[in-house]
């Protein structure tokens, strides 16, 4: 199946390559390996577009939450985004998730779609990046 959804997005990113001239999405990872064996069991990953960095996923262990680690990773990543051209970032968290979060981290509220489980929505967030609107 990754073969699969790799036509589709290719597809898709020679149809924008071809639209806008811009051939410049590059995934974009901040990985958290655990100290002994070297292995990942955290992170965020995400790409940049079209002078945008996309969020897909943000993950850290219960053990890790509330460290500054996140917003450590977080601002990582802008940073990247960032030197990479990007003005600005996108996201998508579940209300029992991490709206407050990435509020903290300076994120506003694009919308709320209701989902499951009933009460829950996804929350749809975004941040200016313009130069010199975060640091390491």
């Amino acid at each position: 199946m990754p073969a699969d959804i790799a036509v589709i997005s290719d597809a898709l990113d020679l149809f924008n390559t071809e639209r806008t001239g811009i051939d410049d999405r590059r995934p974009l990872a901040v990985l958290v390996r655990d100290p002994e064996t070297h292995q990942v069991i955290g992170g965020l990953t995400g790409r940049t577009s079209l002078g945008l960095f996309f969020v897909d996923l943000f993950f850290l262990p219960p053990g890790l939450r509330g460290t500054g680690l996140g917003g450590k990773i977080l601002r990582q990543a802008e940073n990247e985004a960032r030197a990479r051209g990007c003005r600005a970032a996108v996201l998508y968290t579940i209300t029992f998730q991490a709206p407050g979060f990435y509020r903290k981290q300076g994120w506003r509220l694009l919308g709320e779609v209701p989902c499951d489980p009933p009460g829950a929505g996804r929350v749809f967030m975004t941040k200016e990046l313009a130069a010199g609107t975060g640091s390491v």
